[in-house]
């Protein structure tokens, strides 16, 4: 073979990351190692395959062009070398998952570690985010998202609570100063601390009962983004910022401390829980198997 497989899945590494130091990061490997294998790959192929600045990694149109086969045929590799996990007395290897900084947050803490410890041959790497990506794309076996961003052909697998409720909520001391909503329009008056997707959108506040669905847009002196920056706004909250919606299971600790009070809720609205999803085009590795087993039991 004209080029080393370990440099091959360093290459994908660095690209999938976008840059060597967060390569490093999702890899075994450090940052000069990574930068050593595409040297390495580079003299053998005779081709630059990234450009490298003070300030970003990116590839080249042949780098970009080979990371997009590689993807597919690594992975073919590596479910290759899976099929020698029937032979084992327990599975082992790794496995990635992609979820959104909830699922890290209030689902996966009462399942990793037990689970970790019923499998200690297999390794887990979680990567938190909130933007729906492709997780063959993003170097991953599953990932966890909600029903309404599950892709057709995907298996899907209930994993946490089965249902789940937005929670409005304010401080007190907010509340007393400017009033408490009765209707969620109300909510246009009221300083109001929003959240934002990495794409730029910002997702209106929706609100139900006995059917009727209200929906709207208010404004505030704080917009967050959804996931990474959440606990900000929640601490915002408590100190009498403004009015928040987030899920309920992460406002409850500073509602039943009293540092938040329930808003309009006879107005949350409840949706279904998320769901560990796969594709189902492709043989499930070991370790998602285990793990699959592992939530359902």
């Amino acid at each position: 073979m004209s080029a080393d497989l370990q440099d091959l899945s360093a290459f994908l590494s660095v690209v999938r990351a976008g840059g060597f130091r967060e390569g490093a990061r999702t890899s075994d490997a450090s940052a000069s190692s990574l930068s050593a294998a595409v040297r390495r790959l580079e003299a053998r192929l005779g081709v630059r395959l990234l450009n490298r600045t003070t300030r970003s990694v990116a590839p080249t149109e042949a780098g970009a062009r080979l990371a997009e086969r590689l993807g597919s045929a690594l992975g073919e590799v590596e479910a290759a070398l899976d099929v020698v996990n029937s032979f084992r007395d327990r599975p082992a290897g790794t496995l990635r998952l992609n979820v959104p900084v909830y699922a890290a947050r209030m689902v996966l803490p009462a399942i990793v570690p037990p689970f970790l410890k019923a499998y200690p041959d297999i390794r887990m790497e979680v990567v938190a985010e909130d933007g729906f990506v492709d997780v063959l794309a993003a170097g991953c076996d599953a990932g966890i998202r909600f029903d309404e961003r599950l892709e057709q052909d995907m298996i899907a697998t209930p994993i946490g609570p089965r249902v789940l409720r937005f929670a409005t909520a304010a401080s007190p001391e907010y509340l007393d100063a400017y009033g408490r909503p009765e209707h969620p329009r109300d909510l246009l008056r009221h300083a109001c601390l929003r959240g934002q997707f990495a794409s730029g959108t910002m997702p209106a506040w929706e609100f139900e009962r006995d059917g009727d669905v209200v929906r709207v847009d208010p404004a505030g002196p704080l917009r967050v983004r959804i996931g990474g920056a959440t606990d900000l706004a929640v601490a915002a909250a408590v100190e009498g910022v403004g009015v928040i919606q987030l899920f309920e299971d992460w406002l409850k600790p500073h509602i039943e401390s009293g540092a938040l009070e329930p808003v309009l809720e006879p107005w949350w609205q409840t949706f279904s829980g998320p769901f560990l999803y796969y594709p189902g085009r492709r043989r499930v590795p070991a370790p998602l198997r285990a793990f699959v087993d592992f939530i359902r039991s």
